[in-house]
């Protein structure tokens, strides 16, 4: 069976109990925590090891999660363990935060920019995505400043790229000149 297929029907397993018992955003504070923890290279490989047995691996997420994690999110994780599937556990919380953003309808957006933005441009955005049908009312939105890109700005969803950058432009008038053939002549000579 593959990843995605076992992660997504693990997902969609919390995320049906969470909801059931009102505690779905107390999970999804669990599942960002676990996301911090991950980020750590020797956690993550602990995870991934077929060297390290199921059990110890139990006792160490047991150790670092017990007391901040709710009872539902270390029971999950012990089912997880028991089974055998406790290395997708990254996968599998990857796949919640997909189906919690579906659930409350939450967009991720990422706009790339040359410099910092006032608050009002970021609102103004905001409201012209969601306005436009490219987002859904909540939106996620990833600011990042990228002084390369020179001047306008890059918007990425989840399905579309709008690149709208000074640096974009440069590159295609480049290419344009270079496929140019009166154009590459008359710089030849």
């Amino acid at each position: 069976m593959s990843v995605l297929r076992i992660a997504s029907r693990y997902a969609k397993s919390i995320v049906d109990l969470a909801s059931e018992t009102n505690k779905l955003d107390r999970i999804k504070q669990d599942v960002d925590t676990f996301y911090s923890a991950v980020e750590n290279r020797e956690f993550f490989l602990m995870l991934k090891s077929p060297i390290i047995n199921s059990e110890k691996k139990w006792s160490i997420c047991k150790a670092i999660f017990e007391k901040s994690f709710d009872e539902l999110t270390m029971n999950f994780f012990q089912i997880l363990v028991r089974k055998g599937r406790e290395q997708y556990l990254p996968e599998i919380m990857n796949e919640f935060m997909v189906q919690y953003r579906l659930i409350n309808k939450i967009s991720t957006v990422h706009l790339t920019t040359a410099s910092t933005l006032s608050d009002a441009t970021v609102q103004s955005i905001k409201a012209k995505l969601t306005s436009a049908g490219v987002a859904e009312s909540n939106i996620d939105l990833n600011l990042v400043v990228d002084p390369e890109v020179i001047g306008g700005f890059k918007i990425e969803t989840s399905d579309k790229l709008y690149d709208a950058t000074i640096a974009k432009k440069l590159d295609n008038l480049r290419k344009e000149f270079k496929g140019n053939i009166f154009v590459s002549k008359i710089i030849s000579k």
